[in-house]
């Protein structure tokens, strides 16, 4: 029996965020029931191209294992399912689910043990639409992604995933408490927090220390060497994060002792000067001649590959990145769990 066998989610969340929680959830053995707009359905079954056999694979790439069903929110039938589930996660503007009689007050009253998943933009007192971009572009992301004077979007809606991360733990954490008290709760999870939490050393410097990062490319703002470097034949990346690393990578390279780089304080005060010596050697030989000599030593490097390269090299390392569902080729779940695995039966809803 996998580990949430007997959950059942009844899920009003579109798009991003809130779909690739349940589908985590689903994939770990929750029933999901996944509510659609009549006629169009979930927003991303539009979003393409690619298309794979006329369905968007934005679309069914988060969407597997659950159950898809057309529902007017203000239907009987959308209350009836939000009310005999365990956990009922939406992603509307905030008011929306009041106006059904599907928020978390209403339905509580009706099921004390309910767990109520609400994933907003920017909290339940804004209505500013909640899209990956603007959260990035108004949130900060942006201001510390790519060269100064150009700011730089993540290539994924990274801001959504992380989000929609939080949902799954926020979720997993009240059906605990709920099963301890048998009280629910309400989770609350907004884009804009939750980006700020993930910007980790950069949002914690501004807070701590008063200290607003700007953008420095590939560079990072406490560690050296930690960025991409130029091999003779392209580009590769090193990421020295100690001493120790660095003294292997002095030693591959034949970089001689320098007062300049002893610490990696030092390394980042005189990055300038050590990215010189580092590209000058480097670019003596191809990278299939530096990376093995580098690993070799412990120093945490590799090439700049593209997604088709980065999925062969999952599978290469055990990783078992791609399942089959029906014959479509899925990204597996990344949670290992060595006594209740995911599981993998539904292939995405089909109108």
């Amino acid at each position: 029996m996998q580990a949430l066998a007997g959950v059942t989610i009844a899920d009003f969340s579109r798009v991003l965020a809130g779909p690739y929680a349940t589908m985590l959830l689903a994939d770990l053995g929750a029933t999901v029931i996944k509510i659609e707009r009549p006629g169009t359905g979930d927003d991303t079954r539009a979003w393409g191209p690619p298309f794979v056999d006329g369905e968007s694979t934005y679309y069914l790439g988060l969407n597997r294992n659950k159950r898809s069903v057309a529902l007017d929110l203000g239907s009987p039938e959308a209350r009836e399912l939000a009310a005999q589930a365990d956990v009922v996660i939406e992603n509307f503007r905030p008011g929306t689910m009041a106006r059904h009689g599907l928020d978390y007050a209403t339905l509580s009253a009706a099921n004390p043990k309910l767990v109520y998943c609400s994933i907003t933009g920017f909290g339940p007192d804004s209505s500013l639409p909640g899209y990956d971009l603007l959260v990035q572009a108004v949130g900060g992301l942006m201001s510390v992604t790519g060269t100064p004077g150009s700011p730089t979007k993540a290539g994924v809606a990274l801001v959504d995933v992380i989000t929609g991360l939080h949902a799954m733990s926020g979720i997993l954490a009240a059906l605990r408490h709920a099963e301890r008290t048998g009280e629910g709760q309400l989770v609350e999870v907004s884009l804009l927090s939750s980006l700020l939490s993930a910007l980790v050393n950069q949002s914690a410097g501004y807070v701590m220390a008063d200290v607003v990062p700007t953008p420095m490319g590939n560079q990072h703002p406490s560690v050296a060497p930690y960025e991409v470097f130029e091999a003779r034949d392209r580009p590769i990346v090193l990421a020295v994060g100690n001493d120790k690393q660095f003294a292997g990578l002095c030693e591959v390279l034949g970089i001689p002792d320098d007062p300049r780089f002893q610490t990696n304080a030092l390394r980042v005060q005189h990055r300038p000067a050590l990215t010189k010596e580092i590209n000058s050697r480097l670019g003596s030989q191809d990278a299939a001649h530096w990376l093995p000599a580098l690993t070799a030593v412990g120093v945490p490097c590799g090439p700049i590959n593209n997604v088709a390269e980065a999925v062969t090299l999952a599978a290469r390392l055990g990783l078992e990145p791609v399942i089959e569902i029906d014959g479509l080729p899925q990204v597996a779940n990344p949670i290992r769990l060595a006594k209740t695995p995911a599981e993998y039966h539904t292939a995405p809803g089909k109108r």
